[in-house]
């Protein structure tokens, strides 16, 4: 639990009833991302208690928990404001949260598009400067996802850009084929194989198009340079 000197107010309002909860500033904003459920509700209470002004140490009543929440449970009702209502974040979390998820939107953007003209990933940097150039705001409580789908719309007027999946085809010594599968499926997927005559492995992965440079520098690392990758148009 975090101190309540260091704690912050996360606030609720439903049918003229007001309920607040002290939390940690940063376990509170995690739990409210979108990718963040992981967090557990009591690391980040200061305290069990819901409250009707935080301040003043006024406790919510029993009555008005049971009418807005059907329950007293303060771990139950805790979620319910975190997930519903506002958190007094600072200037510097949000931005900071912000960064992050700019980053993450960046990433994901680079690793499953291509350039239609070329067949050829962006790279990340090429992705963030159209972003900049868009005014493409990120909002920290929007997961990646829907805010991929934003970016995208705002960039593709700017470069060439669409989300693509490609099919590789790729030959690997035996020696090394058994540990192959290990590290292709954090690509994608292996769509066929088979085993050659001289003892090497090939088969067909279907991957994220933004993926290819790295699939192949890992291909040729497992292999000590012996695999062979080649595009299926």
């Amino acid at each position: 639990m975090v101190n309540i000197d260091e704690a912050i107010i996360a606030k609720y309002e439903s049918y003229g009833e007001h309920f607040e909860i002290l939390v940690d500033p940063d376990l509170a904003a995690e739990f409210r991302n979108p990718d963040g459920e992981n967090v557990a509700i009591e690391d980040l209470l200061a305290v069990e208690e819901i409250f009707k002004d935080s301040k003043k140490g006024d406790k919510a009543s029993e009555e008005a928990m049971n009418k807005i929440f059907e329950t007293t449970d303060p771990i139950d009702i805790s979620k319910i404001i975190l997930k519903k209502g506002t958190v007094q974040l600072t200037a510097d979390q949000k931005r900071q949260m912000q960064k992050d998820k700019r980053k993450l939107v960046i990433n994901k953007i680079a690793r499953e598009s291509i350039n239609p003209q070329t067949g050829l990933p962006h790279p990340a940097q090429r992705i963030e400067n159209a972003m900049d150039e868009a005014r493409v705001k990120i909002d920290p409580f929007v997961s990646v996802n829907q805010q991929v789908q934003t970016a995208l719309k705002a960039i593709k007027p700017l470069i060439p850009i669409r989300f693509e999946k490609v099919k590789i085809a790729v030959r690997l010594p035996g020696s090394v084929a058994g540990n192959a599968y290990s590290v292709i499926h954090p690509f994608g997927t292996i769509i066929n194989e088979e085993w050659q005559q001289d003892g090497s492995w090939i088969a067909i992965i279907e991957i994220s198009g933004g993926l290819q440079d790295k699939f192949n520098s890992k291909m040729a690392e497992i292999s000590s340079g012996e695999a062979e990758t080649k595009v299926i148009k």
